[in-house]
């Protein structure tokens, strides 16, 4: 028996081939967790690594049968069919699980040679965990989404300010498979801050006056490694540590320090998005856009040349800029860049591989502009490979 990732696989369980033959394959579950702790099976469905069980006389074991056809699990884990078996009441627990197939399964192959037993009692050696995350990540194996998920597994992301939208993005992030996420914000952390980012502060942790960087290092620590908190901002004693960076988010207010970053960035050769918020009274009611650009490196017209991105310093008028707490469009904003992320990635879909989407509030659509597509049509070639 061995436990790979959010994966239970049962070995060496023997079955009678096609053939006629005894041979043995793996039995695969999902493996439903809460931390360390294995919780009762929420699925009845098992996959299998080997040929088509068979009774003895060569007849597929039809009782069983779900689907034949490869299924990718998870980067170097395929199965070759799964099986469908499901008690009245269900799967009390996975010993209870896997040993219903297996009897299933090595039933014929028993009954030829009582040998042929799927309790081998053979040592597996396990192999280093080198997961970022403190405990297995089943969310994307429930989904069946773990090879896509290694889509995500680049190795350092940047984020660039943790106010209400970058402390969003970090919280999406640090979800995904990134082998570092560096932090950077020399600002503390206050109690207007709490209601514009992720969780629930308390004012005992308010006193505290940690700075931003160090609180969200903490919390997240408790979920992954490589979270890198550096209390600076990025000017031109600092710029450097930008270096190596694979992908940078931008989350700053505009001006002046976000040009020179996002000069910094381009003279890098480093992929980013920069995110943006213009909110303002009217009549009572507060209106305007959350928006995100995208610089995906070798097309970057729409911003030096075409004004995507204003860097004016900012209005005071601006509502914005006196930390009105707007966490639902901090969110929003934060969710549109990471998906965007994600899309680079190869992760999802992109049709249109825009540039630059604005979110205006009173309209409640998304505007996309400056398609990054080739002459063809399609998003340039190894994009993602690139981004990895």
């Amino acid at each position: 028996m061995e436990v790979r990732g959010a994966f239970l696989l049962v070995h060496h369980v023997p079955y009678v081939a096609e053939t006629g033959a005894v041979e043995t394959g793996t039995l695969v579950s999902t493996l439903s967790l809460s931390g360390d702790t294995v919780l009762r099976p929420d699925d009845h469905v098992a996959q299998f690594i080997g040929g088509q069980p068979c009774h003895k006389t060569g007849q597929h074991i039809q009782q069983i049968v779900h689907q034949i056809t490869d299924i990718a699990l998870a980067p170097g884990l395929v199965a070759n069919r799964s099986f469908s078996n499901k008690p009245p009441e269900g799967y009390r627990d996975y010993h209870h699980k896997m040993t219903t197939y297996a009897n299933i399964i090595s039933g014929p192959a028993q009954s030829l040679d009582p040998a042929n037993d799927p309790r081998k009692f053979i040592a597996i050696q396990s192999s280093e965990d080198d997961s970022v995350f403190a405990y297995v990540d089943t969310a994307s194996s429930r989904a069946g989404i773990s090879t896509l998920a290694k889509k995500l597994d680049v190795p350092r992301v940047a984020i660039i300010g943790l106010g209400g939208t970058g402390s969003y993005i970090l919280d999406l992030i640090s979800k995904t498979p990134v082998g570092e996420i560096h932090l950077f914000d020399a600002d503390r952390y206050y109690s207007h801050n709490a209601f514009r980012s992720p969780g629930a502060p308390s004012l005992e942790e308010l006193r505290k006056q940690e700075t931003k960087v160090e609180r969200f290092t903490n919390i997240y620590a408790n979920m992954r490694r490589g979270v890198v908190p550096h209390c600076v901002f990025i000017n031109p004693d600092t710029i450097h540590l930008l270096d190596g960076s694979s992908f940078a988010f931008v989350a700053i207010d505009g001006g002046s320090g976000k040009k020179f970053v996002l000069e910094g960035l381009e003279q890098r050769g480093i992929p980013y998005i920069d995110c943006g918020m213009g909110i303002e009274e009217v009549d009572g009611k507060l209106t305007g856009q959350v928006r995100i650009t995208t610089s995906p490196g070798g097309y970057a017209d729409h911003i030096w040349k075409k004004g995507a991105i204003s860097f004016a310093e900012e209005d005071i008028g601006n509502e914005y800029s006196r930390n009105i707490q707007i966490a639902d469009l901090n969110m929003l904003n934060a969710s549109l860049a990471v998906i965007k992320w994600k899309k680079l990635m190869g992760f999802y879909l992109d049709l249109e591989c825009e540039q630059h989407s604005i979110y205006p509030i009173d309209g409640n659509v998304v505007i996309n502009a400056y398609s990054a597509q080739s002459s063809d049509g399609s998003q340039p070639a190894g994009l993602s490979e690139e981004l990895a």
